[in-house]
């Protein structure tokens, strides 16, 4: 009961308060981390190894003993701050309506400049579908990434398993680029995001599919998804294209250069309502889940009273 309230505490911080706007403990973890990089960084995989390894343990061991240790109201409390502050919920639709408030009053070039802060691809090119496309499918994806994969990890490791997850979604996202500089370096970064999310990024697909156009996203998820690059992306966005009954995917530009990429989804072209209605989705998914969370604690605990 208390890790489903703790869940539920968290995400009302989060709705209340949104990211932190000083000290962000992910904007200081990540300031470390490049201090890490700066000096064990070279070609080799056990160098990633070992710059992960200092970054992520020594505060996820020093979090597991305190929760060990601290009194029972003590620990719950740090759990429910620790959550809140893996959590980017509000801060997603923070980033996504803007985008889809320029694309509805018509100005592209707002719209673009605002989805530039999404991702990461070049924004100029891009017409209203695609600028459309981009905050859509960020929001699918980040759905998992700043969501669902924080209260998986949560609700089977507590704390730590929370934080665990986050710091190695931001290692993936510093240092997990195929690029001359991160190869090999980043080799574990990549690997061991691709392990923490191989099980919230199904069941975030899932969720996607069952608080949407179910058959079409499973059929999107069983056709499409495999023929993504990420092992885990592949199913959130195939599903969640699915699920909102969107086309999404496709070429996009990267360092200048338009990149294939392989079509997700089926229906329409994304427009300003569709990124409201990715948000809807993943509002519609956390209520899922905390009514999950809130039935199998009562099931445990009514076990318990057998």
């Amino acid at each position: 009961m208390s890790t489903a309230l703790a869940m539920l505490a968290a995400i009302l911080l989060d709705r209340l308060l949104g990211e932190p706007r000083r000290w962000h403990p992910l904007v200081i973890f990540g300031r470390m981390a490049n201090q890490v990089e700066q000096r064990l960084l070279a070609d080799r995989r056990a160098n990633g190894v070992l710059a992960w390894s200092l970054a992520v343990l020594p505060g996820v061991v020093f979090l597991a003993l305190i929760q060990r240790y601290a009194p029972a109201w003590l620990a719950w409390c740090i759990a429910v701050i620790v959550l809140y502050g893996a959590l980017g919920l509000r801060s997603l639709g923070e980033h996504a309506r803007p985008v889809a408030q320029a694309l509805a009053a018509g100005e592209l070039d707002q719209a673009r400049n605002a989805v530039g802060r999404m991702v990461s691809r070049n924004t100029l090119p891009l017409d209203a579908g695609q600028v459309a496309a981009a905050a859509t499918e960020s929001v699918l994806e980040n759905g998992n990434d700043a969501v669902f994969g924080a209260l998986f990890w949560f609700a089977i490791l507590g704390a730590p398993g929370a934080l665990l997850y986050r710091l190695a979604n931001t290692l993936d996202a510093m240092w997990g680029y195929r690029t001359p500089r991160y190869e090999r370096f980043g080799w574990a970064a990549a690997r061991i995001d691709d392990v923490f999310n191989f099980i919230p990024a199904r069941l975030t697909a899932f969720t996607y599919a069952l608080c949407g156009h179910f058959e079409t996203a499973l059929r999107c998820w069983r056709i499409q998804a495999p023929q993504w690059d990420s092992p885990n992306a592949g199913p959130v966005m195939a599903a969640g294209a699915g699920a909102l009954g969107v086309k999404l995917g496709g070429a996009a530009p990267y360092d200048g250069v338009w990149e294939a990429r392989p079509e997700l989804g089926e229906g329409t072209t994304p427009d300003a309502e569709a990124i409201h209605r990715a948000l809807q989705l993943l509002h519609r998914g956390v209520v899922l889940w905390l009514a999950v969370a809130w039935l199998l604690a009562m099931a445990m605990q009514g076990g318990l009273h057998a």
